[in-house]
């Protein structure tokens, strides 16, 4: 079943596209150095419907940032990396001259502050282009095993459908894959799909 059809798709990924761009720009002042956030696919599916690939970022152990967003769509948004991954990405971002003791401890700090930019990004060229207002709480950040993930992803029975985009975050010619979820009540979905319709409709 395609919930989504392929304009409705591309029309969402031209979103994300903005929203990546601002987070790119937004990163790189942070870091001092150029930074590429590419977001190249998009995956419309049922929480039912999630394994172990969905995460699959040849890692065990990923960096979770949540934050629960609302408006004329609620959703829970999930960003996770690899736990490799966001110790480099917080060295990048904290100075590379810190230790390793010295990156762990601003870790939860660093990796929220990722998480608000990157999510904040997505979510205001959302609310741009779309034309609503959207709140977001504060980020939370933990460790969490594949397995963990997916158990939890299929346990939302609140929001049965999933947005899952597929990031690249390249800082200094380093390379972290990482994905961005979200998670929609039926209604949610049906909303945010009305209002890319009406999207649309205006161009």
């Amino acid at each position: 079943m395609n919930i989504l059809n392929e304009l409705q798709i591309d029309a969402l990924a031209e979103v994300f596209n903005v929203g990546a761009g601002r987070a790119a720009a937004s990163l790189s002042e942070i870091v001092n150095d150029e930074v590429h956030l590419s977001v190249p696919s998009i995956e419309v599916k049922k929480t039912l419907d999630v394994d172990a690939s969905l995460v699959e970022v040849r890692s065990d152990k990923f960096g979770v940032v949540s934050q629960f967003f609302s408006g004329p769509f609620d959703a829970q948004a999930l960003l996770l990396f690899s736990e490799m991954n966001t110790l480099e990405i917080v060295r990048d971002m904290m100075g590379s001259q810190m230790s390793v003791e010295e990156i762990a401890e601003f870790e939860q700090e660093a990796m929220c502050e990722l998480g608000n930019i990157i999510l904040n990004a997505c979510l205001s060229a959302m609310a741009d282009m779309l034309q609503v207002t959207l709140h977001c709480s504060l980020p939370n950040y933990k460790i969490s095993s594949t397995g963990e993930i997916v158990k939890g992803l299929r346990n939302a029975h609140d929001e049965p459908y999933l947005i899952v985009l597929h990031i690249d975050l390249a800082i200094e010619k380093k390379q972290s894959e990482g994905r961005l979820i979200f998670l929609l009540s039926s209604m949610s979905l049906n909303s945010l799909i009305e209002h890319i319709e009406r999207f649309l409709g205006h161009i």
